[in-house]
């Protein structure tokens, strides 16, 4: 036996606990007994082999009864339940009831996928002006939108991916085409070819109608290894503004856990439609404050009719085209202007070119927009606050005077052979990027770049 001695005479108000033997411990004194001999009984020991006997006796009976008793109160035996396991009720989606989140999972596992891309990336080039590449490998996840084969995802996930590769449940696997993206709203479409089988779209449902606190789940293939997991959480806020590398996006904020692997991945209501694609978490701030718990999805009706367009064209042709070349006014200071940007070229039979802007005038308003610098002109471009179609105010400087003139936008469709550029990547959690957003294409380039050039093209 052993005794606990507790030690809590401490500043740190922690226990501490040591063991000591009590045979080797503090014994109590005790005070010997003299031992008085007593006369023989022979009639006293005859009495006592008979109570022992007795007593054998008995103690034998007693003895089987305990055990059967014990046995009887079935201390030694393990509880098993009698309730019928419960079964998974095979549904449809039709978004009239709403759904367990086994059968959410039931009902949509076969119409998720996971991605594996590998290719070489960019990573621009040294001072010698030579190309830098590295061979990259990611994976992300995915949902099929037909049945012939078309599959939803991040842009991210699949950007500069030279073989992708997607997995169903059932564990087949196809080599998938990539069929066209979109860098600004993160999208993209593969597509495979099921040969005689027919696979088994999602629902898509429609995020206006969606409200906070409502239950969200989706399936996807977290860290590239757990594939076909399924998370659930809440929606914690609509028509979140977040921005990811430099790219404005309004999202639905969950609390569903979401990983690297994820992207691409829907996001389902309560109903079992995809209302959502998983796209990004956030796991601190700016600061390097740690976050838990913020997972963000872009709303489908945001990208619906982007992923259709995508589909049918390879690209999506509602991108605004303004149909200007040039840079910041003050790297012409022939302008006059240091604030700006100065029009170098107004492409022939182009929006601009149409809406009476030429070489020379410096655009320092693009509607309500004050623009400084190219960047500014950029953003303003690429905040998805105009679209083809599209028209606005342009207020501008020509010969010191201040004129305006309505421009209405063009679809970057029309953009010249000679002028278009690869779109640039976004790096977030569950894909790869191809690395710069700006390539060299010589060391005239590589000076451009870093000591002013005389003119970049716009979209």
């Amino acid at each position: 036996m052993y005794n606990d001695y507790n030690d809590q005479n401490r500043s740190d108000n922690e226990y501490h606990y040591s063991y000591r033997s009590d045979a080797s411990g503090f014994q109590p004194q005790q005070t010997p007994v003299p031992l008085t001999p007593k006369k023989k009984n022979r009639a006293g020991k005859a009495v006592a082999l008979v109570l022992c006997g007795a007593l054998l006796v008995g103690g034998g009976f007693g003895a089987g009864w305990y055990l059967n008793s014990r046995d009887g109160r079935g201390e030694t035996q393990m509880m098993v339940s009698e309730r019928p396991l419960a079964k998974v009720e095979t549904v449809s989606v039709t978004g009239s009831n709403a759904l367990t989140f086994s059968q959410i999972y039931d009902a949509n596992v076969d119409s998720c996928v996971s991605i594996n891309t590998s290719g070489t990336a960019s990573m621009g080039y040294n001072i010698f002006g030579q190309p830098v590449q590295r061979e990259f490998a990611s994976a992300g996840s995915g949902f099929i939108l037909t049945k012939d084969g078309y599959i939803a995802t991040n842009y991210h996930v699949i950007e500069g991916a030279s073989m992708v590769k997607v997995t169903l449940d059932d564990g087949t696997t196809y080599e998938a085409k990539i069929i066209g993206g979109d860098a600004d709203y993160d999208i993209a479409i593969l597509k495979v070819d099921p040969g005689e089988n027919e696979l088994k779209p999602v629902t898509v449902g429609t995020s206006s109608s969606l409200k906070v606190g409502e239950n969200v789940s989706t399936i996807g293939n977290p860290l590239g290894q757990l594939t076909f997991s399924l998370t659930h959480g809440i929606i914690s806020c609509l028509d979140r503004e977040i921005n990811l590398n430099g790219t404005p996006f309004n999202m639905i904020q969950v609390d569903t856990s979401i990983n690297p692997g994820n992207s691409g991945g829907p996001l389902f209501n309560q109903y079992g439609e995809v209302v959502g694609i998983v796209t990004a978490k956030t796991s601190s701030d700016g600061n390097g404050n740690a976050a838990e718990g913020l997972g963000f999805a872009i709303p489908i009706d945001d990208v619906l009719s982007m992923l259709k367009d995508i589909m049918e064209n390879g690209q999506v042709t509602s991108h605004a085209w303004m149909g200007i070349s040039g840079q910041s006014a003050s790297y012409y200071p022939q302008s006059g202007m240091r604030s700006g940007v100065y029009v170098a070229e107004a492409v022939e039979d182009g929006p601009a070119a149409e809406a009476g802007l030429q070489e020379g005038d410096v655009i320092t308003m693009l509607g309500t927009t004050t623009i400084s610098s190219w960047s500014d002109l950029t953003s303003a471009m690429g905040s998805k606050t105009y679209k083809a179609g599209d028209t606005t105010t342009v207020t501008f400087v020509r010969d010191g005077e201040v004129m305006t003139t309505e421009l209405t936008f063009g679809s970057t469709t029309e953009m010249p052979e000679e002028e278009a550029e690869p779109q640039s990547g976004v790096q977030q959690d569950g894909g790869t990027s191809n690395g710069g957003t700006y390539g060299y294409g010589d060391m005239e380039d590589f000076f451009n770049e870093f000591f002013g050039s005389n003119s970049r093209r716009a979209g």
